[in-house]
């Protein structure tokens, strides 16, 4: 099962609840998704790996199971990253044109001044994001090569992760016979399958509700202003199910996606849903109103949580489209009509845009970050592969090294 198609590009969604693996086919007409694969998730904790052993045999069955369907072999994969330790920053830097007319050279320096800021020995630089160009202080410009002026002014956003967890990933990733071309912030994925270039231009907040995680990314005239990941997620209503009706996880898990509802006036009065006991006990009927009084309290705190975050950001004046909810905790009936109470702004799903192949078995919000690493990989293949910060050191030891030997000798 050799890879027959040479343009193909994996991405690997590591989440919390399940692990998502989607091949993806790239052709002159565009993408094509060929395989998927999902296995639950048994080793990450809030988007955090915390037992290496339980994330490869989930991230091998996941792979095997996208190999299959796609009839290739899987080699390298574009890994997805959330976590409460994800931090972004937005930062700018400034340079003189060399030659009055912007270089490609002159675009690595002035990204390079950008990102000179202090990180911390035990974080890593995920992303660096450009937002605008500022030439002799005409600003808003998207392409400023080959523009002429003196001095050119970049604005950027930086997406820096602990380096521990990065590695966790990479580790994992290796162990279970794949390679990590780059590592993408979940929700920076997400946006590419959901968003449309309108929303971006216009201004739009994506929420990416996951099960560990819930991720936001703040867009505006086209460009990312914002990111935060808020260890707050679908476990968490999970978990209130199960203290809340006295039942195991599992079954928590099951009346969640069959019965769950995040708005009480939208369930019947009469209608009773089955609630499995713990230790052997018998299963009692409850009103379907009472799963909904558990659940709407936590999704509206998710929401104030989420809202509290945009307003800190200071962008919150400028989602002028409206908040785009995606992630499998989206699904719940009564999200979006909830999230507009409390945003007061228009709020849909969203759901994987702009491919072809497999697309009514994508065609789902949990699906948004595994379709989105596979349009972000199609956009960025021609980057050198992502490296951990132990490894640099190394390389600039090495390189040091040879200096002197060239100096010397």
């Amino acid at each position: 099962m050799s890879s027959k198609r040479e343009n193909l590009i994996v991405g690997l969604d590591i989440g919390t609840t399940k692990i998502c693996c989607i091949v993806g086919n790239m052709t002159e007409e565009g993408l094509d998704i060929v395989g998927i694969g999902s296995s639950p998730s048994k080793g990450l904790r809030k988007g955090v790996v915390i037992n290496i052993e339980s994330t490869v045999e989930s991230i091998k069955k996941a792979v095997r199971e996208a190999e299959l369907m796609a009839g290739c072999e899987i080699k390298t994969v574009y890994a997805g990253i959330a976590g409460g330790h994800i931090k972004g920053l937005n930062s700018q830097g400034v340079i003189a044109i060399k030659n009055r007319e912007v270089s490609p050279e002159d675009l690595t320096r002035v990204i390079d001044a950008a990102k000179a800021i202090a990180i911390p020995m035990d974080r890593e630089v995920l992303h660096i994001l450009p937002q605008e160009f500022i030439i002799d202080d005409q600003d808003g410009i998207r392409e400023p090569l080959g523009m002429s002026g003196v001095r050119l002014e970049a604005k950027v956003h930086i997406v820096t992760g602990a380096v521990a967890s990065a590695q966790n990933i990479v580790k994992s990733c290796n162990r279970a016979g794949v390679d990590v071309a780059d590592i993408v912030l979940e929700q920076l994925a997400s946006s590419e399958a959901v968003l449309s270039a309108d929303e971006k231009e216009l201004g739009v907040a994506l929420i990416d509700l996951g099960g560990g995680t819930s991720d936001i990314a703040i867009f505006s005239e086209g460009a990312i202003k914002h990111t935060a990941v808020l260890s707050i997620g679908g476990d968490h209503l999970t978990n209130d199910i199960a203290v809340g009706l006295r039942t195991p996880m599992a079954e928590a898990e099951k009346i969640k996606k069959h019965y769950g509802c995040c708005l009480t006036s939208m369930v019947g009065r009469e209608e009773t849903i089955e609630v499995p006991s713990v230790g052997g006990r018998e299963a009692r009927v409850l009103s379907r109103q009472l799963l909904a009084e558990i659940l709407e309290p936590r999704v509206e705190e998710i929401f104030t949580l989420v809202n509290r975050e945009i307003i800190k950001s200071g962008y919150a004046d400028l989602i002028a489209s409206g908040i785009v909810i995606t992630g499998g905790s989206s699904i719940l009936p009564g999200m979006p009509e909830l999230a507009e109470q409390i945003f007061n702004l228009p709020v849909r799903r969203g759901l994987p845009q702009g491919i072809g192949g497999l697309t009514d078995v994508v065609n789902s919000p949990v699906y948004a970050t595994g379709v989105g690493l596979v349009k972000y990989g199609s956009k960025n293949a021609h980057r050198p592969p992502f490296k951990i910060g132990q490894d640099k050191v190394f390389e600039k030891v090495i390189q040091r090294m040879k200096e002197w030997f060239g100096e010397f000798f």
